[in-house]
C-alpha cells in the first residue's frame, strides 16, 4: 500500500517544523505530530541532465531562517566519503547582499537578509575506484543512477529537525524508488527531518520491481540492471527476500518501519543499511548463476533495520558534518547481525555457504585463531577503531569486531540455552534490546550484559569482563561443552587453491594520508614481515630497488612472490632509514573440527539438537 501526502495540503502546513524524534525513526512517524514554528523552511530540487551524466545540480530554497546561518554536508558514520570535495559552482540568490563562503571543509556561512535565499551548486561525481563502484555511493549512467543522501544535500546547521520537500527532475522514462515519503506529485517526496533526508537515497532509471507484504507491511524490491545485464530468475530472487523478511519479522515480532524498499544495483559491490531501505550491489551475472547470490550480505544489511538503526550504540547521534566518534558497541551491532544473517537463512530454508551450523562455527573459530589480534584486544577496543580510524590503529596486529561479535553472540547463545534448559536463546535478548533501546537512548556494553542476564537469570559479568571490556582468548570448549560439543584444533601449512604451500602475505600497504607515500601494514608480528623487523606505519621507499606509487602496484608485486624469493626492503621511519631482507616463506593455519562429546548428558544433547537446527 502506497501512502502519499497531498502536496498542496502539505505545503500549506510546511511553515511548522517537526519536534524532536529518534534520529532513525521512519519518516511517517513524524507526520503524526505538530510542527514548531521556529525551524527554517527548506526545499530541494535535484536535477539530472541526461546529456551530461558527470554530476547533478542541486537547488536549495530556504526561508523563515535567521539572516546568517551555516550550511553543512553530512559525514556518514560508516562511510564518510567527503563529497563536499566535489561541490562546484556554489552560488546564492536572494537579497543583493546575500553571500555564501566556506568556513570549514564541510561547512559554509550563508548570509541571507530576510532569512530567504536560493543556494545552487553542482555535485561532480568522482571517478570510480579502478572502475569498481560501491553501491552506497551516487552514480549516473545512461539507464539510471542513484542520488540523494549525505552525498548530495547540504542542510542548515541547528535546524536538523526542519522538514523538507525534495523534487527530482530526471531523464524521461526513469522510474524512482526511495525511502522518502511520497506525495501526490510523483516527482516530489517529503522528509520530516534532516536525518531522514540523509538516510533515504533514491535509485532511478529503467527499474525492475516486485512487491510483497509481511504482516500487512508492504515491501518493494527494486533492481537496476546495467546495460547488457544477464537475465535471472526474478521470481526465485524476490521469493528469497520475502522468506528472509518473514523470518526477521517473526524474530522481533514486528517490523520497525511502515514500508521497506530494497534498492539493488547491477555492476556494484557492497551495501549500506537505512531505516526503511537498503542499498546493495548484486551483479546480474551472479544472480544468473544463482538466485541466492549475495543473499547473506543482503540479509546482513536488512537486519540492520533492527540492530543498528533502532537498537543503536549510545555514541550514535543524529546527522553531523563531523566524523563519527568511536563506537564501542560495534561488536554487537555488526557481530550479532552476522550471527542472524546466517541463522535467518537457515530458518528460511535457504542455501548457506556452510552446510551446518557446526561447520559455520568451525570457520569462525579458524579465522579467530588465525588472527592473534582477536585475543589481544577486547571487542570494545577493536570496535572503537573500526570506523574512520587510520590503518594500523592496532599496531602490528589486525582484529575484527565483526568476527569477535559473532563469536561472542554464539557463545552467549549457548550460555542462555544452558541456563534456561533450552527454553530461551539469543532471540530473547534481541527482542529485549529492541524493547529497551528503540527510543532516544542508545545502548552500551553494560546494557547488553544486563539484557543477557535478565533473559538467562545467570551471571555473565566474568564473560563480559574477559571478552567485551577486557582482552583474552575465548575458551571455546568451555561454552561448546554446554551443548555436548568440543573443538579439535590442528595447525598445518596453509595451502593455495592448487594445494601447494601458500606464501605468507600477511602484509599490505595504504596510501593514507594521501600524498604521503605508501605506508606498510603488518598484520601479525610473527609473520615473515614482522620477523624481518618491519612495522606498521613504515613508509615504503623501495623493494629490490623499485619504488611503488600505489598499493595496487605493491599488491600486484606481492602476488608474484614465491616461497624462497628474497625481497630487499628499504623503509623510512622517524628514527631514520631502515633496510632489511625478507625471505618469502609459508605459514601455518588452524583447522577446527567441532565434534560431539562421547559423555554428553541428555540435557546437553537436547540443547545441541535445538542449536544445530537453528531453533529459537
Amino acid at each position: 500500500m502506497r501512502r502519499s501526502i497531498p502536496l498542496a495540503l502539505a505545503l500549506a502546513a510546511l511553515p511548522a517544523a517537526a519536534p524532536a524524534q529518534h534520529p532513525f525513526r521512519h519518516p511517517m512517524d513524524a507526520m503524526e505530530v505538530r510542527y514548531a514554528r521556529s525551524q527554517p523552511v527548506v526545499s530541494y530540487l535535484l536535477r539530472v541532465d541526461g546529456a551530461d551524466l558527470s554530476g547533478f545540480d542541486v537547488e536549495m530554497r530556504i526561508r523563515n531562517a535567521p539572516d546568517t546561518v551555516r550550511l553543512a554536508m553530512a559525514a556518514h558514520p560508516e562511510y564518510d566519503d567527503r563529497y563536499w570535495r566535489y561541490v562546484e559552482n556554489l552560488r546564492v540568490e536572494g537579497a543583493p547582499s546575500a553571500a555564501i563562503a566556506r568556513v570549514d571543509s564541510a561547512v559554509w556561512r550563508l548570509v541571507a537578509p530576510g532569512g530567504a535565499a536560493v543556494v545552487r551548486y553542482r555535485l561532480r561525481l568522482p571517478p570510480g575506484e579502478g572502475g569498481v563502484r560501491a553501491a552506497w555511493r551516487p552514480f549516473l549512467a545512461s539507464g539510471g543512477g542513484m542520488v540523494g543522501g549525505p552525498h548530495s544535500f547540504m542542510y542548515v546547521l541547528g535546524a536538523e529537525l526542519a522538514p523538507s520537500y525534495v523534487r527530482f527532475e530526471l531523464p524521461a522514462g526513469w522510474e524512482m524508488a526511495t525511502g522518502l515519503v511520497p506525495t501526490s506529485d510523483p516527482r516530489t517526496f517529503f522528509a520530516p527531518s534532516v536525518d531522514v533526508l540523509m538516510e533515504s537515497p533514491l535509485l532511478a532509471g529503467r527499474l525492475r520491481s516486485w512487491r510483497f507484504a509481511v504482516d500487512g507491511v508492504p515491501h518493494r524490491v527494486v533492481y537496476w540492471p546495467a546495460a547488457g545485464a544477464a537475465p535471472f530468475d526474478t521470481a526465485a530472487f524476490a521469493g528469497q527476500l520475502e522468506r528472509v523478511t518473514r523470518q526477521a519479522v517473526a524474530l522481533f515480532g514486528r517490523a520497525p518501519y511502515r514500508e521497506f524498499t530494497f534498492l539493488l544495483q547491477d555492476s556494484a559491490y557492497g551495501g549500506l543499511e537505512h531505516p526503511n531501505s537498503v542499498t546493495l550491489g548484486i551483479p546480474s551475472a551472479e544472480l544468473a548463476e544463482s538466485p541466492t547470490a549475495e543473499l547473506e550480505e543482503t540479509v546482513h544489511e536488512f537486519f540492520h533495520s533492527w540492530n543498528l538503526m533502532r537498537i543503536r550504540p549510545e555514541e550514535y547521534g543524529g546527522v553531523d558534518y563531523r566524523t563519527q566518534r568511536p563506537v564501542a558497541g560495534l561488536w554487537f551491532s555488526e557481530g550479532l547481525t552476522l550471527f542472524y544473517a546466517d541463522l535467518l537463512l537457515r530458518r528460511a530454508g535457504l542455501p548457506v555457504e556452510d552446510s551446518t551450523r557446526a561447520a559455520h562455527l568451525e570457520g569462525l573459530i579458524e579465522r579467530y585463531l588465525a588472527g592473534p589480534g582477536n585475543a589481544r584486544f577486547s571487542a570494545e577496543q577493536v570496535s572503537r577503531v573500526a570506523y574512520n580510524a587510520p590503518p594500523g590503529a592496532l599496531g602490528d596486529y589486525t582484529a575484527s569486531a565483526h568476527l569477535q561479535g559473532e563469536l561472542i553472540g554464539a557463545m552467549l547463545d549457548l550460555v542462555i540455552r544452558d541456563a534456561t534448559a533450552g527454553r530461551r536463546s539469543m532471540d530473547d535478548v534481541m527482542r529485549l534490546m529492541l524493547e529497551r533501546f528503540s527510543g532516544e537512548r542508545g545502548f552500551n556494553g553494560r546494557d547488553v550484559e544486563r539484557a543477557v542476564e535478565d533473559v538467562c537469570g545467570c551471571d555473565v559479568t566474568p564473560f563480559f569482563d574477559a571478552h567485551v571490556r577486557g582482552a583474552g582468548a575465548i575458551d571455546f570448549d568451555r561454552y561448546l561443552r554446554l551443548a555436548g560439543l568440543r573443538a579439535r584444533v590442528a595447525w598445518s601449512p596453509a595451502l593455495d587453491r592448487e594445494g601447494r604451500p601458500a606464501v605468507d602475505l600477511r602484509t599490505w600497504a595504504t596510501e593514507n594520508p594521501p600524498g604521503g607515500g605508501l605506508r606498510l601494514i603488518v598484520t601479525d608480528p610473527a609473520s615473515v614481515w614482522g620477523r624481518a623487523g618491519l612495522h606498521t606505519g613504515d613508509r615504503l621507499v623501495s623493494v629490490n630497488g623499485v619504488a611503488y606509487g600505489s598499493w595496487r602496484e605493491y599488491r600486484a608485486m606481492l602476488t608474484r612472490v614465491r616461497i624462497g624469493d628474497t625481497l630487499r626492503y628499504e623503509v623510512a621511519r622517524a628514527s631514520g632509514p631502515f633496510r632489511t631482507t625478507v625471505v618469502a616463506a609459508g605459514f601455518d593455519r588452524p583447522q577446527v573440527t567441532i565434534e560431539p562429546l562421547a559423555d554428553a548428558t541428555e540435557r546437553q544433547r537436547a540443547i545441541r539438537d535445538r542449536w544445530a537446527a537453528g531453533a529459537p
